[in-house]
């Protein structure tokens, strides 16, 4: 029984990065091996333990065959006879597929270390083919590592050109596409994630209303805004969305089944963006336009989500429009002020102190925008 360490913290050790997760593999080893020595199994697919101490994850070495389409199109195999390079041999990358020994010494039977020093992305074999979900991986390692050089080797770049031809990108499950997608965003460089699913055609199947230029040049541009600003997952991707029609940008949101937040912001920021571009750039905000899109987003009942609206508005609206943003602010600011209490001390009540409230917060919205001026 021989224990190795595998996988991204060998990888990240060697980039001299912080090892945040450490994952192990081990050959030579009987499920009930593990439970003697006190591990707890967690695995259903396949035998995957918790280390009693640590809680860290070890693998038992395993090897995997295709036999069917899609993601869970796989049987496995795991044995004592399944040696460390059978393991390390299913794996997406080159750079992934190391292994260092409970001594230190690294374990490279597939030229990782020399692709990481030559900062290149790299399929490990031919059996990248047989999982369409690692297309999304080597886009998102590509997103993670290109601000220190690295680059899809053309080699693997081509292989997932005929991987998207294939048709099995389609076969995918959306909640595993969402969940790659929603890793990319937050990755060093976000853009490069979809710059290498547009290059692959693979836009097309995972989100069709990106393929066109001006959309996908206002999302990605509009992306990087967020990303220097440390957005939330939603924030990333309402903007990703911001130059795709509403009606269209929802309908994705739903079909890759992202979460409630994600889409809710997504139909507001769309929404905004279509009522604030069909004036002109230099057109002020008008009183009746505020209140108008201050209702639309609620900010009644949740301020703090509209907050989080501006500031997405501020990177997906264009700069000559950027004070509307400001104006949209402070709009809110000053109706918001108004409280329901003098009119209740006035006598006003059901139908009439709503209609009283509306016309104060009018009022204040004029006075401020007009003194903003």
């Amino acid at each position: 029984m021989q224990t190795y360490l595998v996988g991204g913290a060998v990888r990240d050790k060697l980039l001299g990065l912080g090892v945040k997760d450490r994952d192990w593999v081990v050959v030579g080893a009987t499920p009930e091996d593990m439970l003697q020595r006190g591990f707890k199994q967690v695995g259903a697919d396949f035998p995957v333990f918790l280390h009693p101490d640590t809680g860290e994850e070890y693998a038992l070495a395993r090897t995997e065959r295709k036999q069917g389409r899609g993601y869970h199109g796989f049987s496995v195999y795991s044995a004592p006879d399944v040696s460390l390079e059978d393991d390390l041999r299913r794996r997406d990358l080159t750079i992934n597929a190391m292994a260092e020994t409970e001594n230190g010494d690294l374990v490279d039977p597939f030229n990782g270390h020399a692709d990481l020093e030559q900062k290149k992305l790299r399929h490990v074999s031919e059996a990248f083919a047989e999982d369409p979900l690692r297309i999304l991986r080597t886009a998102r390692f590509a997103a993670r590592l290109q601000p220190l050089g690295f680059s899809i080797c053309r080699e693997t770049m081509a292989l997932m050109r005929e991987m998207v031809a294939s048709g099995e990108l389609g076969d995918l499950v959306p909640e595993r596409v969402w969940q790659e997608i929603q890793r990319a965003l937050h990755e060093q460089a976000p853009g490069v994630f979809f710059d290498v699913l547009r290059e692959l055609d693979a836009l097309k199947v995972l989100i069709p209303e990106l393929v066109d230029e001006l959309g996908f040049r206002q999302g990605l541009s509009a992306l990087q805004c967020i990303h220097r600003k440390q957005g939330s997952t939603a924030q990333h991707y309402a903007a990703l969305l911001s130059g795709v029609p509403e009606p269209d940008a929802i309908a994705r949101a739903k079909a890759m089944k992202s979460p409630n937040d994600c889409r809710d912001l997504t139909h507001l920021v769309c929404l905004f963006m279509a009522r604030l571009n069909d004036a002109s750039p230099e057109a002020r905000l008008t009183p009746e336009r505020a209140m108008e899109l201050l209702d639309k987003a609620d900010f009644w009942r949740r301020p703090d989500r509209f907050g989080v609206l501006l500031g997405t508005l501020a990177c997906t609206l264009q700069d000559e429009r950027a004070h509307v943003v400001q104006q949209l602010e402070l709009a809110a600011r000053r109706a918001q002020s108004v409280t329901p209490h003098p009119f209740l001390q006035r006598g006003i009540h059901g139908k009439a102190l709503g209609e009283a409230i509306q016309n104060e917060r009018l009022a204040r919205i004029t006075e401020a925008l007009n003194s903003h001026e």
